[in-house]
């Protein structure tokens, strides 16, 4: 496990708990935009002048000189005392000739149609250059040494065998346009080249090279201008696995960012995935483990390019050595420590077991654009929602009642001033007073403001765990239309219909997991989620169900491994992360729980179960502004907004005590008797408009018996149409009592109502 909630579960933190194998998406393109996927702006990088990207004198430094045969790589062409090493000659060590120096020069014609123009760098193939078409409008041209060899023979085999390079047509990948051979005159061998687009920009290696801090150290690229460069990546991977192609070789030196794209340049290590002969070509640091003796495979491609994006985004010192084929610990690691989300993407990525790593191409960008739309919207403060593949809505919202109702009554508050006794009230007179004393008339209720005992209201785990977003159902599965007309049938008629489905399937069977749970039945839920683990251990939609069930029958620690496990799985998706806050909050890890919590109301603010599991465990910890301040940030467009408005007043007035010095007071009174007022256009109910202005106005009438005044002019002393002292504030409590006991459905309550008003009316001579 790598979260921090299951670090903090005791006794179990020794590994992952629970396999997920992941949800095998292969879909095609998701059809998306620039380079950013329109969440981010990556710098430019302008294409340059292909001319000035000639050099001018073409060397290949001594320390980078090695013999080009694979089973060999010895250091050749080395000085000897001081004489300067040789640019030709051959290998000491098994023969093999070496030439450093450039087979092409300015003005060479090459096939009849390439004019080279000069040398643009030196490869492990040899030298590479800019070419001109002349017979294709004049188009710049890359030409790349295909074959170090004088053997014809194999030169015309190799030639052949590539040939499907030039069928790729990708935006993401340098276009291959021909396969040329070429006589050196010099030495009489037929040379191969590739003959490719020109890709004018910088490699991923510059760009990150290019970034130093003041001290002159390497300054590691934005974590979201990586996820960018990533999501380009995988959408050019995944078009060559579509194609039954692998890479084998990304690395931050093989892809140039040029204006707002992203393109792979070097395609001499793509092979097919039936290729079993073939040279393997990799890079130690980037490569996956299993390659040297399994071959690589769909899954060591996205390796490369989770080691990629761990070059990128931080100082990975030693990943050709200590880290070679691990991640330094989390903690050590910043972005790692404040993107948690990015870290379990790199962790499953590179997984030491091919089979858990991302299923596909497409699977890795999804879940590193949700990882993006995370990332993005902590930085701006701006939400960055998105559909899941994985999951439905949320389905509904179950604990939107932060506070414990009040002892039955809606506002017994203190009321320490002397009141008149209205003819007739003598036979109801409340037994916490009598008529003419002074003092508190009638009990305080809890979170008033008397410094009575305040609880928020715990979350209900049973119901909030059904509430969570449901996975979608695997349309191959063959019940899969079976179910859709099944969506809005009740949990019992549900059990009935599942029973009756012809031909049972994952799906039914999982449906009825969650249909026994909802009719209380959970050892019949659990028993049949035995059954699909022991079929199909590593689904994730049998791990995800399995959290589910813990958390209705209460085992929150086996609740929170499960949904900890789903996280690793896809950590792009918010669901996951809800249900992670809610296992945190019932084990009482209220950190967490707000980390959590926070993580998804700041991504997709649809899930405004995120806003008040926020909110409760602010209160909880004692941050009643942070609370107020989550709850008001429930949009209008939620249905939810009245709920959470309502839940704000409560908070702003709850946990309170009743001191004059306590300023910051009169601002929240103030405000929440303005939300009150303004509740009534969003259709809140007369008799809950009633309850909250009782509140609001119980809590003013405290305020001023414990000496507090408000200061300004008289026109600003005015609280839901009552003056702010105890007259006018005694005057509207009769008001709202009066106007709750005209709304009571029952007579008995009716008269207590009435009773609690007449308590409350001051004294007067009528």
């Amino acid at each position: 496990m790598s979260g921090r909630l299951s670090r903090s579960l005791s006794g179990r933190t020794s590994g992952r708990s629970v396999s997920v194998r992941g949800s095998g998406s292969t879909a095609g393109s998701s059809g998306r935009g620039r380079l950013g996927a329109g969440l981010v702006q990556v710098p430019q990088v302008p294409r340059p002048d292909p001319r000035s990207m000639v050099l001018e004198n073409p060397e290949v430094p001594e320390r980078k000189r090695f013999c080009s045969r694979s089973d060999c790589g010895a250091p050749v062409g080395r000085a000897r005392g001081e004489r300067p090493g040789r640019t030709e000659g051959f290998c000491t060590k098994c023969g093999h000739p070496y030439s450093f120096v450039p087979k092409l020069k300015a003005g060479d014609i090459v096939h009849g149609q390439y004019e080279v123009a000069g040398c643009l760098a030196h490869g492990g193939l040899g030298w590479i250059y800019l070419a001109v078409d002349r017979a294709v409008s004049d188009r710049w041209v890359v030409l790349k040494g295909l074959l170090d060899t004088g053997d014809q023979d194999a030169m015309a085999a190799a030639i052949s065998e590539r040939r499907f390079l030039a069928e790729i047509e990708h935006a993401n990948i340098v276009r291959i346009y021909n396969f040329v051979e070429h006589l050196d005159q010099r030495t009489g061998s037929l040379d191969g080249y590739i003959v490719m687009e020109y890709v004018g920009g910088k490699s991923l290696k510059e760009i990150a090279n290019s970034r130093r801090t003041p001290d002159g150290k390497r300054d590691p690229l934005p974590v979201e201008q990586a996820c960018a460069y990533g999501i380009e990546a995988l959408e050019a991977l995944g078009h060559l696995h579509s194609r039954n192609l692998l890479y084998c070789d990304f690395k931050v030196d093989n892809a140039i960012q040029t204006e707002d794209q992203l393109k792979l340049i070097d395609m001499g290590a793509v092979r097919r995935m039936d290729d079993d002969e073939s040279a393997i070509y990799g890079t130690v640091g980037y490569q996956a483990p299993e390659v040297a003796e399994a071959g690589p495979s769909v899954a060591s491609d996205l390796y490369t390019v989770g080691r990629t994006l761990a070059v990128l985004t931080f100082d990975f010192q030693g990943y050709t050595n200590v880290f070679v084929d691990s991640l330094p610990d989390p903690d050590t690691i910043e972005v790692f420590r404040r993107y948690e989300s990015f870290y379990r993407l790199l962790v499953r990525a590179t997984d030491p077991d091919p089979a858990r790593r991302f299923a596909s191409a497409q699977e890795m960008a999804e879940q590193l654009t949700g990882v993006l739309r995370e990332v993005v919207s902590l930085q701006t403060g701006r939400a960055r929602p998105a559909l899941s593949t994985l999951f439905g809505p949320e389905l509904k919202v179950t604990d939107t009642e932060l506070f414990p109702k009040l002892d039955g009554d809606v506002s017994r508050l203190g009321a320490r001033a002397p009141r008149a006794r209205r003819p007739g009230a003598a036979g109801r007179a409340s037994a916490a007073g009598t008529a003419g004393t002074t003092g508190t008339v009638g009990p305080a209720a809890p979170g008033a403001l008397t410094g009575a005992p305040a609880l928020v209201k715990p979350a209900d785990s049973p119901a909030a765990a059904l509430a969570l977003p449901v996975p979608h159902v695997d349309p191959s599965d063959p019940n899969a239309g079976f179910l859709a007309g099944l969506l809005t049938s009740a949990p019992a008629e549900l059990v009935n219909a599942l029973a009756a489905a012809p031909a049972p399937s994952t799906e039914t069977r999982l449906r009825q997991v969650r249909a026994w749970l909802e009719t209380g039945e959970p050892a019949t839920a659990l028993a049949a989620l035995r059954a699909l683990e022991e079929e199909d251990p590593d689904d994730w939609r049998v791990v995800w169900y399995r959290g589910v069930a813990s958390l209705v029958t209460g085992d929150h620690e086996e609740a929170a491994l499960a949904f900890d496990a789903i996280y690793d799985a896809f950590p792009g998706e918010v669901a996951p992360k809800l249900a992670l806050g809610l296992c945190a909050e019932v084990l009482g890890q209220l950190d967490n729980a707000a980390e959590y919590y926070r993580l998804v109301w700041s991504t997709d603010p649809s899930h405004v179960s995120a806003a008040f599991g926020l909110a409760r465990v602010q209160l909880a910890a004692g941050d009643r502004r942070g609370a107020v301040r989550t709850l008001e940030s429930v949009p209008e467009s939620s249905i939810h907004y009245t709920a959470a408005r309502v839940a704000a007043v409560r908070a702003r007035l709850r946990h309170r005590t009743a001191a004059a010095s306590d300023t910051p007071f009169l601002d929240d009174v103030t405000a929440a008797a303005g939300q009150v007022e303004a509740l009534q256009a969003y259709g809140l109910d007369p008799a809950r408009r009633e309850e909250l202005s009782a509140e609001v106005l119980g809590c003013a009438l405290d305020w001023i018996l414990s000496g507090g005044r408000a200061a300004g002019p008289a026109a600003r002393r005015v609280l839901l149409g009552s003056d702010l002292d105890e007259r006018g504030l005694r005057f509207g409590l009769e008001r709202s009592y009066r106007t709750l006991a005209r709304l009571a459905p029952g007579g008995e309550e009716r008269i207590d109502l009435v009773e609690r008003a007449n308590r409350y009316r001051p004294r007067t001579w009528v």
